[in-house]
C-alpha cells in the first residue's frame, strides 16, 4: 500500500494549483497555460495594456495559482513589459528558480524609429544588446528560454544561431526556440544548429487556434516528428472565439464554455498555449476548464467546418 505523505500546506496548495507538461523532448517544464504578458506594461503604449495597479496584481495571482511561465518581449510597451515583470518579482519576492520568463527577439522593419528599444534584426549583436537590456530590465542574470521571431533575411543564419549558442554557453540563456516562420526556414535553422553541433531549438510558437489551422500542415508536424514543442500564440484568436456573436448566443453558451471547447482540442496537440489575460477573472476562467474534456463526437463538430486560410504571421 502506498504512503500517504503529508504536505506543508504551502506546498499543498502549490502541487494542486499548478499544472506543467514538458516543452518537447527537452527537460524544461512549463505550466499551462502560458502568461503571454503583452497586456502588462505601460498603457500608454496601447489602451488595453494594463499599468502597475492592475498588472502587478495580475502577476502576483498568475504565479500563485501555478502559472509561473511567462512569455515576453522587448516590443512589449517598449519594453514596459519586462520591466513590470521585474516589478512583480521584487514586489513579491518570487524566486527566480520558481519562475519561467521566455523573451522573444523580434525581427521587423524598425530600422527608421527611434521609439523602440533594441528590437530591429537578428544579427549577432542585436541578440546580444536584446538580451542584455531584457536581462536589466526584468533584473535577472538569465533567461530559462530565448525564442527568435521570424527570420531575418538580412542576416546569415549561421551568425543568428551561433549567436544563440553562445548566449546558451554563456548562462545568461538556458533554452532557445523561434516563433513564426515557415517549416523550411525554421528545418535549416535546426539543421545549422546540427551540423555545427550548436544548441538546437526546443519549440516553436506559431499561430494556431480553431480558426487558424494552416499550421497542421507542415510545422506542426516537423516539430512533432522531431520533438519540438509547441506553444501556439493567439490560441483564441485575439479573443475572437471568447467573444459572443448575439445576447443570446452570450445566454446559451458562455464564454468559459467557449474557452473549454478550444482549450481542450489544442492541448492534445501542443505543449502549452500562450495566454494574454487582461484580468483576474479571465484567468480564474482558463483555470476552471483544465480537467474537462471535449467528446470525439464534439472535437468533431468544432473540426468540420474549418476551411483553408491563406498564409498569415510570418508571410
Amino acid at each position: 500500500m502506498a504512503m500517504q505523505l503529508d504536505l506543508p500546506s504551502a506546498l499543498k496548495a502549490s502541487v494542486e494549483s499548478s499544472e506543467h507538461k514538458q516543452l518537447g523532448k527537452s527537460g524544461l517544464r512549463v505550466s499551462v497555460p502560458i502568461f503571454g504578458t503583452m497586456s502588462v506594461g505601460r498603457s500608454k503604449w496601447s489602451e488595453w495594456v494594463k499599468d502597475d495597479e492592475q498588472a502587478l496584481p495580475l502577476l502576483k495571482v498568475a504565479y500563485v495559482r501555478g502559472i509561473n511561465s511567462w512569455d515576453t518581449a522587448g516590443l512589449y510597451s517598449n519594453g514596459g513589459a519586462e520591466e513590470m515583470i521585474g516589478k512583480a518579482i521584487r514586489k513579491y519576492d518570487i524566486p527566480k528558480h520558481k519562475l519561467d520568463v521566455f523573451i522573444i527577439p523580434y525581427w521587423g522593419d524598425l530600422t527608421k524609429s527611434k521609439d523602440y528599444v533594441n528590437q530591429f534584426g537578428l544579427s549577432r549583436q542585436a541578440i546580444f544588446d536584446s538580451v542584455e537590456s531584457s536581462l536589466k530590465r526584468i533584473g535577472t542574470d538569465y533567461l530559462d528560454l530565448l525564442m527568435v521571431h521570424r527570420v531575418d533575411p538580412t542576416v546569415p543564419i549561421e551568425e543568428t544561431v551561433e549567436a544563440l549558442h553562445d548566449l546558451v554557453k554563456s548562462g545568461k540563456v538556458r533554452y532557445i526556440g523561434a516563433s513564426s516562420m515557415w517549416t523550411y526556414q525554421f528545418a535549416m535553422m535546426q539543421f545549422c544548429a546540427e551540423r555545427n553541433d550548436w544548441t538546437k531549438f526546443i519549440c516553436m510558437q506559431n499561430l494556431y487556434n480553431l480558426l487558424y489551422r494552416e499550421e497542421e500542415g507542415e510545422m506542426n508536424k516537423y516539430c512533432n516528428e522531431t520533438g519540438v514543442g509547441i506553444i501556439p500564440w493567439a490560441p483564441l484568436s485575439s479573443g475572437y472565439l471568447t467573444r459572443p456573436a448575439s445576447d443570446k448566443d452570450a445566454t446559451v453558451r458562455g464564454r468559459t464554455d467557449v474557452l473549454k471547447r478550444d482549450l481542450d482540442v489544442q492541448e492534445k496537440r501542443i505543449s502549452s498555449p500562450a495566454h494574454g489575460f487582461s484580468s483576474v477573472k479571465l484567468m480564474e476562467e482558463a483555470l476552471a476548464i483544465r480537467d474537462q474534456n471535449l467528446t470525439e463526437a464534439e472535437e468533431q463538430y468544432l473540426e468540420e467546418p474549418y476551411q483553408p486560410r491563406v498564409i498569415v504571421g510570418h508571410s
